[in-house]
């Protein structure tokens, strides 16, 4: 591994933004009371809105448990490796997915 410190800070950092984002789907999921609406329209809009926010809730506490996961794996032996060959990651494909467990051949 190239610089598993760099990495690491990747991560740390990662891991604070995608916190700062599940915080923000979480009120923007909040039930949409009934009596919010001004129209039928209106609120179906809003719906749809919440449907496609918590698919993005969804997302980023699926990448938060994938980044934590990585951190705590961070100074094992095998860190940098792909989970399926075994070959090395790319030091950049890390830097910009630091979640990634996956070479980009097995990733697919």
């Amino acid at each position: 591994m190239t610089d598993k410190n760099e990495i690491k800070e990747k991560i740390i950092i990662e891991i604070e933004i995608t916190e700062k984002r599940i915080s923000e789907y979480k009120e923007l999921t909040k039930p949409i009371a009934p009596d919010c609406a001004v129209g039928r329209v209106s609120r179906m809009d809003a719906i749809n809105n919440n449907s496609i926010n918590q698919a993005a809730l969804r997302k980023n506490e699926e990448k938060l448990k994938n980044l934590n996961y990585v951190l705590s794996k961070i100074n094992d032996d095998d860190f940098g490796l792909c989970a399926k060959c075994k070959q090395e990651i790319p030091f950049q494909r890390l830097l910009i997915i630091p979640q990634s467990r996956f070479c980009v051949n097995c990733s697919q």
